[in-house]
């Protein structure tokens, strides 16, 4: 039930978003689960995931300005 409520409140919030702020949205939630996994396999789980949360928002924001460029 939780999940179900997460998802639907994160799709709401993304809906007036722009293309950069949603891709920065994204990566950043990906990167920080990624992070967050690959540093708990080194015993820093806590900085991977800050680490990875930063690096995949500015990925993600990079992306999203990218492709929001190019439709118009």
């Amino acid at each position: 039930m939780k999940k179900a409520a997460f998802v639907i409140l994160a799709s709401v919030f993304l809906v007036g978003c722009t293309g950069t702020q949603k891709g920065a949205t994204i990566g950043g939630v990906a990167g920080a689960a990624l992070g967050g996994i690959i540093g708990y396999q080194s015993g820093h789980g806590a900085e991977g995931a800050l680490i990875g949360g930063g690096v995949g928002a500015a990925g993600g924001a990079l992306t999203g300005d990218a492709m929001e460029n190019e439709n118009k």
